[in-house]
């Protein structure tokens, strides 16, 4: 079985990390370990998800404030992580090497044990600062990627949007993953 971490932090985007968890969930071979941290509960709030929802979705939800998970340790062997969405405070945090929270550490844990790390960004428009991070989690070897879809495949609306980003992801964790691809005519 092929364990996937999926960290949710305080960037709206949310369904992205709901479809992510329902994709992973099709594969008998994977097992989701979910963390949503506090910043992530309060926009899921104000934005009309119920935290629970998503932790349904999920075969192992874990308390953000537990440092003494699993999750915390480089012997907890896993096929990579994702972070969907990923604010700028979570980028920031990550890439000046503070683990305070449970996502974080589980993150940490990813670079530094040398596993897929794929960062989802969902933040507009890019400070400085930000991008300077984003690129120091870039050169510790995390995936970078903008929660930008394409439109070559001609999306008939949000679900198809997500679904790009989702392929995407999936490609980066080495999953088989269906759905349109770019094709040369």
């Amino acid at each position: 079985m092929e364990r996937i971490v999926v960290g949710v932090s305080g960037a709206s985007g949310v369904p992205y990390a709901r479809r992510l968890l329902e994709e992973l969930a099709r594969y008998e071979t994977v097992e989701t370990h979910l963390v949503i941290s506090a910043g992530a509960r309060e926009v899921m709030r104000r934005e009309g998800y119920d935290p629970v929802e998503l932790e349904r979705l999920a075969g192992f939800v874990y308390d953000p404030a537990d440092m003494g998970a699993s999750l915390a340790s480089g012997s907890f062997r896993t096929g990579g992580m994702v972070i969907a969405p990923a604010s700028a405070t979570t980028v920031g945090k990550l890439a000046a090497g503070i683990a305070d929270n449970l996502l974080l550490r589980a993150a940490y844990v990813h670079l530094k044990e040398r596993r897929p790390l794929v960062v989802l960004l969902r933040e507009t428009p890019l400070p400085l600062p930000t991008l300077r991070a984003l690129t120091a989690l870039a050169e510790a070897g995390a995936v970078i990627m903008p929660a930008s879809p394409g439109f070559y495949n001609r999306p008939s609306g949000i679900e198809d949007l997500l679904d790009f980003m989702i392929q995407r992801i999936l490609d980066h964790l080495g999953l088989e993953a269906g759905g349109p691809r770019w094709e040369a005519e």
